[in-house]
């Protein structure tokens, strides 16, 4: 599948969607998530891919937000739509059973923001800015910023960075646990590599059910979550990966597991 706006490679198990405007920052047109909205859906379905990664072309940006441009045009109707649609690409992502890893790699405003949000694991380059200035602009976050940013670091931080729209460093983001990491910008990609390559060998049952207990678990009460991690550790067991990674483990030998 070709993009206008992103460029899409697959290297060993690790598929990398690189959003591709830089000479808007690579900013989110409607276009834009549309096509990404297309490439997560390709790599979701692709059994060769075990690792998605995104980041943004050039080295100011990941993305500078929502094309603010195509914003001032909308009606309100319209713009219910691209609040809407904008909210389903990222709870997609963020409901993906692959990991998904943000290489923020400079600039991640509003819907860049948003974007990193959704993903499971962030690494940002120590020249990053996150932040969510829509309240500059007379608007506010739409593609699900207030709510994922609030259940990562409280009420009183996401408020702060809402209401002053002021965009925080890299390292205050560590500080705060809205990223992962942070590297220098020529160590960025290597990190990402680094994160990705044993996600790559995991057993895929085990990502899975990490992946929903973790972030469906975390939604509900406890003994409901209790539940499904013990429903998914169940699945786990009935897969041919876990025989192999118990057998690998008592043999004192690298386990080699085969996604069965």
């Amino acid at each position: 599948m070709s993009f206008e706006n992103l460029a899409v490679v697959t290297r060993g198990g690790i598929h990398t969607i690189t959003v591709k405007r830089p000479a808007k920052l690579n900013a989110l047109n409607g276009q834009t998530l549309q096509e990404l909205y297309a490439a997560i859906i390709d790599a979701s379905g692709d059994d060769k891919v075990r690792v998605i990664v995104l980041t943004g072309a050039g080295d100011k940006a990941f993305v500078a937000g929502a094309d603010i441009g195509e914003i001032q045009q909308q009606s309100p109707t319209e713009a219910r739509s691209f609040s809407a649609f904008g909210q389903n690409l990222m709870s997609m992502i963020q409901g993906l059973d692959k990991p998904v890893i943000a290489a923020i790699n400079g600039f991640a405003l509003g819907g860049g923001m948003e974007l990193a949000l959704a993903c499971h694991l962030r690494i940002a380059s120590d020249n990053a800015r996150l932040g969510l200035p829509e309240i500059k602009l007379g608007i506010m976050p739409g593609f699900g910023g207030t709510q994922r940013l609030v259940r990562l670091v409280g009420s009183t931080r996401a408020l702060e960075l809402c209401l002053s729209g002021e965009p925080i460093t890299a390292e205050r983001a560590e500080q705060l646990g809205l990223v992962n990491r942070v590297v220098a910008p020529d160590q960025l990609e290597q990190a990402v590599k680094d994160m990705a390559k044993p996600l790559v060998k995991a057993a895929p049952e085990a990502v899975r059910g990490i992946l929903q207990a973790v972030l469906q678990g975390g939604e509900i009460n406890l003994e409901a979550g209790l539940s499904l991690e013990t429903a998914r550790f169940a699945l786990c067991c009935a897969t041919e990966d876990m025989q192999e990674g118990t057998s690998a483990f008592l043999e004192k030998r690298s386990p080699k597991f085969k996604g069965r």
